[in-house]
């Protein structure tokens, strides 16, 4: 993914089906509790990309992992 890329949430979270436009991609550390709990540590775990989003006038980052690119064509 890349700045200029539409794309949506693959969580439902607010509106999911939303498109958003991706503005910047950035380095991020992520401490997901569902996964590691909730002890946070921030020295266990690597940045990882994030999209700097474009959604209704508000800017979000988010995971790129959570992300899914939207299909141009249709």
């Amino acid at each position: 993914m890349k700045p200029g890329d539409l794309v949506k949430s693959k969580t439902v979270i607010g509106e999911p089906h939303k498109a958003a436009l991706i503005i910047e991609v950035v380095e991020k550390k992520c401490w997901r509790t569902h996964v590691l709990g909730k002890a946070v540590d921030w020295d266990k775990i690597d940045p990882e990309p994030h999209a700097v989003v474009l959604f209704r006038g508000t800017k979000l980052t988010i995971p790129i992992t959570d992300l899914e690119l939207l299909d141009e064509s249709g």
